[in-house]
């Protein structure tokens, strides 16, 4: 015989279950998207050789963006707005 707990149990393992496959589901694209931006910032700087100075703020920009963000990332590199390599940044 099945007892109350056991049934209360299973509820809340599918309830967790079925959270969790929501979760995935609704951050799934955002995944693709920083591996993209990754990859096209990574090939940037390898295969066309863009010098891009890679930081942590770089790559933070670039995996929260996606591809956008490598865009934005790379034209501020060929501006020399910001992620210029061999710059020297002084704070005060």
């Amino acid at each position: 015989m099945v007892a109350l707990l056991e049934i209360g149990a299973l509820l809340v393992v599918l309830a967790v279950v079925f959270g969790a496959y929501w979760i995935v589901k609704a951050v799934k694209p955002f995944i693709w998207n920083a591996i993209l931006g990754l990859l096209v910032f990574l090939l940037a700087d390898l295969l066309v050789g863009l010098e891009v100075a890679i930081s942590p703020l770089a790559v933070l920009v670039v995996a929260v963006g996606g591809v956008p963000g490598a865009v934005l990332v790379i034209l501020l590199s060929i501006l020399e707005v910001a992620f210029v390599p061999g710059a020297i940044v002084f704070v005060l």
